[in-house]
């Protein structure tokens, strides 16, 4: 089995559409541990409406917020303490995807972020997106990681920006699985489309 968390350089670059992606490519099991805001709507009911294969299995998030805020902060609102130690993996024998929330520094508490969750055997993906600003969030996201020993990998999403990725690549000598391209929609067979064209990809991480 194999594990891989899906983080992104900031909030809103495609890191649930992209989870869905490796989640169809892979047939793998999908895990958030932590929902922030959107409970009738989550990042797990949305993946789970664009995997197609009948392997997946979606389990529930350890923490579900009822505020679109920060985990630290909505966490207070909902009068409950997230701590790293009461995340519990789910029991699979797949290959398990699991969804950061919103970047990699995203405070849990007063002590801890999201930099915590990740484990040294996860194949860590680093969702980028060209935005004013991606290279620098693309390059303290990868960086992070690599000081922490972490095994990582660039997925891009969006429009192609070839100076920006380039430079991303250059600077950090990463391994790029892909890219996401704009899309007018994101259904099922367009995310299992993706998955046929990364899937060799993913398996070599």
């Amino acid at each position: 089995m194999k594990t891989y968390f899906i983080t992104g350089i900031s909030t809103e670059v495609g890191k649930t559409v992209a989870s869905a992606i490796i989640t169809e490519a892979l047939q793998a099991d999908y895990w958030k541990p932590i929902q922030a805001g959107e409970l009738d709507n989550c990042d797990t009911k949305k993946a789970e409406r664009l995997v197609s294969n009948t392997k997946s299995k979606f389990h529930p998030n350890s923490f579900a917020l009822n505020t679109p805020m920060s985990p630290h902060a909505a966490a207070e609102i909902d009068k409950v303490s997230i701590e790293k130690l009461k995340i519990k993996r789910p029991k699979t024998e797949n290959n398990l995807v699991i969804e950061g929330a919103g970047g990699l520094l995203v405070p849990i508490n007063d002590s801890e972020t999201i930099l915590d969750l990740i484990r040294p055997k996860d194949k860590v993906i680093v969702v980028s997106r060209h935005y004013l600003g991606s290279i620098n969030h693309s390059l303290l996201t990868i960086n992070a990681l690599k000081d922490k020993g972490h095994s990582v990998a660039v997925l891009f999403s969006g429009d192609e920006h070839p100076s920006t990725e380039s430079i991303i690549k250059k600077m950090t000598d990463v391994t790029v699985i892909g890219r996401i391209n704009e899309e007018p929609y994101f259904d099922q067979n367009v995310v299992k489309e993706y998955a046929d064209i990364l899937r060799n990809n993913l398996k070599t991480l």
